[in-house]
């Protein structure tokens, strides 16, 4: 009875080692005697014991960051900058047989890529065009790990972080920039007032009463403030008309 119970048991055993429930984003590759046979999943899966393996393999999209790299530009800029890389794993046999660890390929080649891509650029290219050089390293790891089984979707640049002098000459060119545009507002409205002053001139000379009337306005607005004191000169033909009336 007892021997039943042991063999009874170690089915048990043996049957419970030898099923395996394959999520619905997992795929497994099996080896039987050393030999990968074709992936299996999703759902449960029958290995054989101890002539048969499996390793599980996640197909979801992995968020992989990479680390901070020190990257020189072309035009001799020390910066720092880091990424983060989308990926998954769209061939299940060559991830496990063509790669030792897919994961760690992938993270070495992102930082590689990294930095000769930014290596290659200058750094005003660098800080303007960042899709331009995502879509660069998108191109560059896809071609490189399409052989491993590994789909890089998307590679984007997080932080490009400058050293505190660059950061200094930068806001100095961005301060000189504002002052010149500030310089140049001014001299376009001198040049446009001036313009209408001239105009404005021209017609007053075709009527002398109007320099009269535009000279007592500016009395007038001049009067407004009461702590000045105003001195009204008399026009000289106002002189002329009393003096002629008394003769």
């Amino acid at each position: 009875m007892s021997a039943l119970i042991g063999v009874g048991a170690l089915l048990f055993i043996i049957t419970a080692n030898s099923l395996k429930i394959l999520k619905e984003y997992e795929r497994g590759v099996r080896f039987f005697l050393g030999r990968m046979r074709d992936p299996v999943g999703p759902g449960v899966v029958w290995i054989w014991p101890i002539i048969e393996t499996m390793r599980r393999i996640d197909t979801r999209v992995i968020t992989m960051d990479v680390p901070t790299q020190d990257v020189i530009t072309k035009d001799n800029v020390s910066v720092k900058v880091n990424a983060v890389v989308l990926f998954r794993v769209f061939d299940p046999a060559k991830a496990v047989v063509e790669v030792e660890n897919y994961l760690y390929t992938t993270s070495q080649l992102a930082q590689t890529t990294l930095r000769n891509v930014c290596g290659e650029a200058e750094l005003d290219d660098l800080l303007g065009g960042r899709d331009r050089f995502n879509d660069r390293m998108q191109e560059i790891l896809d071609h490189a790990t399409d052989p491993l089984g590994v789909k890089v979707t998307t590679v984007e640049m997080k932080h490009i972080d400058l050293p505190p002098e660059m950061q200094r000459a930068m806001a100095k060119q961005a301060e000189a920039e504002r002052e010149r545009r500030a310089k140049i507002i001014a001299a376009q409205g001198e040049f446009e007032a001036s313009t209408k002053l001239a105009e404005a001139a021209a017609i007053i000379s075709k009527e002398p009463s109007a320099l009269q009337l535009r000279y007592l306005q500016t009395l007038s607005e001049i009067a407004v403030e009461n702590n000045s004191t105003t001195l009204f000169p008399i026009p000289i033909d106002f002189m002329a008309a009393l003096i002629d009336k008394k003769s």
